[in-house]
């Protein structure tokens, strides 16, 4: 999730009457009106979605097929995901690299045949994204979904909500999609989601998606659900939202996404940026991004220095407030390899006083995908 320059007039989803409906605040967001909150407020929201089910408009993403001959290969010329290894309908989280291993967006890729892949993007990043890509793969048809919004169902009860209306998909693993019909209407389905918990993201056409929402909100488990408590959800657990902890000045090793990069292509690279990103795999990154467990109850914000014991600025801030599962205030940011190490105390500098914290393992709440049975 991105946010980025603003601009008017604004575009406005599908559900914007909706929100309206529903008395949010609405705030623009990488040039769409889109709500950042409902009357009962963030925390309640969050806290909502933490045990029940939450519902989130983020049509304002990208969405598109890319399709043609040796698509795995020659997307794996931009990527440093591993999508030769995915199975039919399983997705990978990847990132968009330039030629210095930098971030230039971070996306999700589901195969759905051996010639065509789905790709989500940011908001913010959609339309260089797609330029990025038809430039650099003009052998490949892609097909830009401008007429589809993008739903995202999370929380424990998801699964019971959505299956009550699409038998079946309680079974669908994390990271898998499929494709199913209801009320003749074709959706894409993924389970997958951006808040740490269960869920599913549903690909609807305009058309019919406001309808399709008001069937969701028609079962008491589910609230709307605004873009506060979505950034805060993702913050506790501890995903990256892009323009703020990862950008092109970034590569995944030092936004702690080794993860999300195979063995098969971290050894063969391949990719833009690949030496760069082999450097550091093999060297160690010069800094990395961190979670940071604040001991008080003042929050550190996005841009807050990060100091050692003997004042040094060692980082910065990059996320930052309180989350409301743990009753406390948490951040990440970058912090030189030398304060890197989980345990180790630093103080983060708000409005001149040092607020003491500690870094500590990703996620700050345990993540709830639905593995199986």
């Amino acid at each position: 999730m991105a946010d980025g320059s603003d601009t008017l007039p604004l575009a406005v989803t599908p559900l914007n009457a909706l929100h309206r409906a529903a008395g949010a605040r609405m705030v623009p967001f990488a040039g769409y009106d889109m709500p950042v909150q409902y009357p009962d407020g963030i925390l309640a929201e969050h806290l909502h979605t933490r045990a029940q089910a939450g519902l989130f408009d983020v049509s304002h993403m990208g969405q598109a097929f890319l399709s043609g001959a040796h698509v795995i290969a020659r997307f794996e010329t931009l990527v440093p995901g591993d999508i030769a290894a995915l199975a039919q309908g399983r997705i990978r989280y990847t990132q968009l690299l330039n030629d210095e291993g930098g971030i230039l967006d971070d996306m999700m890729v589901t195969r759905l045949a051996d010639d065509r892949l789905f790709l989500v993007v940011n908001a913010a990043c959609k339309h260089q994204d797609f330029a990025h890509i038809a430039r650099a793969l003009p052998d490949l048809k892609l097909d830009i979904l401008d007429t589809r919004s993008l739903l995202a169902l999370q929380g424990p009860l998801a699964s019971a909500v959505l299956s009550a209306l699409l038998p079946g998909v309680e079974l669908m693993p994390f990271m898998s999609a499929q494709n199913v019909t209801y009320n003749g209407v074709e959706l894409y389905i993924s389970r997958s989601g951006y808040t740490g918990e269960d869920g599913y993201e549903i690909s609807v056409p305009d058309a019919q998606a406001e309808s399709f929402a008001q069937t969701l909100l028609a079962d008491t488990r589910v609230k709307l659900i605004g873009l506060g408590a979505r950034d805060s959800l993702r913050l506790e657990a501890g995903l990256c939202l892009y323009g703020h902890d990862i950008d092109t000045t970034t590569t995944p090793i030092e936004g702690d996404l080794i993860w999300s990069i195979s063995k098969r292509r971290r050894a063969e690279g391949g990719f833009p940026g690949a030496a760069r990103v082999q450097q550091h795999i093999a060297q160690g990154a010069p800094r990395k991004r961190v979670g940071l467990a604040l001991e008080g109850k003042a929050p550190a914000r996005e841009g807050a220095e990060i100091a050692d014991s003997t004042g040094a600025i060692v980082g910065r801030v990059t996320s930052g407030g309180f989350a409301p599962s743990l009753q406390k205030p948490i951040a990440m940011g970058y912090v030189d390899a030398a304060h890197a190490a989980v345990g180790t105390s630093l103080n983060l500098i708000v409005r001149g006083k040092a607020l003491p914290a500690q870094v500590v393992t990703f996620p700050f709440v345990p993540t709830r995908y639905y593995r199986g049975k």
